[in-house]
């Protein structure tokens, strides 16, 4: 049972769907990997976000959070902040550490399955 709307859901697999493809992409095509590998995981951060709820108040709470330089006591609010955190380490290293980015950019749209599985009720494979 999806605990989010319909509307919601379907962003959230469409994005999940997009960073996938995006990473398969940056894989077969070296000379395009850091653009790729950044889209990936700004896509996968999307597909969280859409999971969850609005968006764009997901990203203002997140980025508050990090300009104001708090602590995150909430669990999910503290892996929200995480997951900013590597996506801006994952664009500066997607440059000249091609295959670290692209093991970040995986794990990252692994994160993102497991929490778009969750929260929207979908058999993801």
């Amino acid at each position: 049972m999806s605990i989010i709307s319909d509307y919601q859901k379907g962003w959230a697999l469409r994005y999940l769907r997009e960073a996938q493809e995006e990473l398969i992409a940056a894989q077969k095509k070296p000379y395009m990997a850091p653009s790729l590998i950044v889209e990936a995981v700004k896509k996968a951060q999307a597909a969280i976000y859409y999971s969850l709820g609005d968006p764009a108040s997901i990203e203002t709470i997140v980025h508050q959070t990090i300009h104001k330089k708090q602590l995150a006591k909430n669990p999910v609010l503290k892996c929200l902040v995480e997951i900013e955190r590597t996506i801006q380490e994952v664009a500066q290293t997607a440059e000249n550490q091609r295959e670290k980015a692209l093991k970040w950019a995986d794990d990252l749209i692994r994160t993102a399955k497991d929490i778009v599985q969750l929260f929207t009720g979908e058999q993801l494979d």
